[in-house]
């Protein structure tokens, strides 16, 4: 593989990654009433974003041991 093309899956799969988890840990909506406070997430969308990430960096890394 390319050297370029496989430092690029490289950086894309870690945004990827990096992004995911950000999303997952960031709370999307939060109400707060006196001393209550609610927080509503959904992290459907966060999983698969991680699952992207590793996904293009197991396709790196698999592609670079056939070769």
């Amino acid at each position: 593989m390319n050297k370029t093309v496989k430092m690029i899956l490289i950086i894309v799969g870690l945004v990827l990654l990096g992004y995911g988890v950000y999303t997952m840990i960031a709370p999307e909506a939060s109400v707060s009433f006196g001393g209550l406070s609610m927080e509503a997430q959904d992290n459907t969308n966060s999983y698969i974003t991680i699952g992207l990430g590793v996904v293009t960096l197991a396709i790196t890394f698999f592609m670079n041991k056939k070769t």
